[in-house]
């Protein structure tokens, strides 16, 4: 008979093994990304501002809208959720990379990433719960998103951002955004904000710095 696994002590001993490996990187200022999902309309103007930024050939998406849609008649329903990279507190892509291709910033808490070092071994690809690491077949390299770091370092917005004609999509201080004290026309007054929706990994996984108007049909719990 197959011993039965201690899935606490496997858990523990994937925690220690990270502890030893990596120690987080403890950013100045958190920035992190707000979405509605709500009034978002699934235009994919985002998506489309992200491509020509950086220049992505077909297949790499750096933003993805998805499409959820459920229910049954006359009960359905439809809504967006709009993900890139969560630029994690404790991203799991980084200590994945063996090159050093990938680090946080500690100025803005940033996850970057210089894909001239990369080696093409697609570890943080698979690291990943969110699918931030996009592979570009061209280059044979992974690429993914640095929330436009040079535009930030400009004092703009990233493209997705500016991109944006429902304005429900939106970047600042994660505490802030939490906390919902962060002014964004991505969310109103009365807006409930949560850290994760249905589809969504586990936050706890690498605390992403992304939160949500939810959709009444995409709350967790």
């Amino acid at each position: 008979m197959a011993s039965t696994v201690d899935k606490a002590k496997v858990k523990e001993a994937a925690a220690r093994k990270k502890r030893e490996t990596y120690v987080p990187v403890v950013p100045e200022v958190q920035l992190g990304f707000i979405h509605n999902n709500v009034d978002c309309i699934g235009c994919r103007a985002c998506e489309i501002a992200c491509k020509d930024k950086n220049g992505l050939p077909p297949g790499p998406r750096f933003r993805r809208v998805q499409y959820i849609e459920g229910g049954t008649y006359p009960e359905v329903y439809a809504y967006k959720v709009n993900m890139s990279c969560n630029h994690c507190a404790e991203p799991a892509c980084l200590p994945a990379c063996p090159t050093g291709a990938i680090w946080k910033r500690a100025d803005n808490g940033v996850v970057d990433i210089d894909s001239t070092l990369c080696i093409g071994c697609r570890r943080c690809e698979a690291a990943c719960p969110y699918g931030a690491p996009q592979w570009d077949p061209e280059s044979e390299t992974v690429k993914k998103c640095n929330m436009c770091i040079d535009e930030l370092e400009a004092g703009r917005k990233p493209y997705c951002v500016m991109a944006c004609m429902m304005r429900v999509l939106d970047i600042g201080p994660i505490d802030q955004l939490r906390a919902g004290t962060y002014e964004t026309k991505a969310r109103g007054a009365a807006d409930e904000i949560v850290g994760q929706v249905k589809t969504m990994a586990d936050p706890e996984l690498t605390r992403p710095s992304i939160v949500f108007v939810p959709h009444s049909k995409g709350r967790v719990g």
